[in-house]
């Protein structure tokens, strides 16, 4: 009986042994394939990285480009042709933004949200200065007094030099 009782004490020691290694061993090789998943998760990551950089950067560029077109400067001396009226160029003027916004319009997914509003403001503003400055006019009024007044109103705060700021300001801290 001693015997017996001696081989059921072993028998349950080397059962619980090898449970108990059993476990350790399984959460160590879950851990491990864990840490390889994790691994090529962070490999993708780097490589679409590597694939997305440039594509964000020229994301970033032709809003640049797009503030720029739409600052008062470039967009009056585009737009302006000899013979308009004050209302063909504030038309032309609003158009030609809306056109240049809508061309852009899928670059918001590489820019963020913040960064986006605030070009999308600038673009609001710009509008509405074209528009409210044609407004208090006489339908009559030379365009170019139409374009005085713009360059007028933007000659202390530009919206589009403050998005352009706050574009560059973002670009500098994920590529600089």
């Amino acid at each position: 009986m001693q015997y017996l009782l001696l081989i059921v004490a072993i028998v349950a020691t080397l059962a619980l042994c090898g449970g108990l290694f059993y476990l350790l061993a399984k959460r160590f090789f879950d851990n491990q394939q864990k840490q390889q998943m994790l691994q090529l998760k962070m490999d993708e990551r780097r490589e679409l990285a590597k694939v997305a950089a440039p594509i964000r950067l020229q994301a970033y560029e032709r809003m640049a480009l797009f503030l720029e077109r739409i600052s008062p400067n470039s967009l009056i001396l585009r737009c302006y042709q000899p013979g308009m009226d004050m209302k063909l160029l504030q038309g032309v003027m609003t158009k030609n933004i809306r056109d240049e916004w809508e061309h852009n319009l899928s670059q918001q997914i590489y820019l963020s949200a913040g960064l986006w509003s605030r070009i999308r403001e600038a673009k609001d503003e710009m509008v509405n200065l074209v528009n409210s400055s044609a407004v208090s006019m006489p339908d009559e009024t030379d365009p170019t007094r139409l374009a005085a007044t713009i360059f007028a109103s933007v000659a202390q705060h530009s919206p589009c030099d403050d998005a352009l700021e706050a574009l560059s300001n973002e670009a500098h801290e994920l590529f600089g």
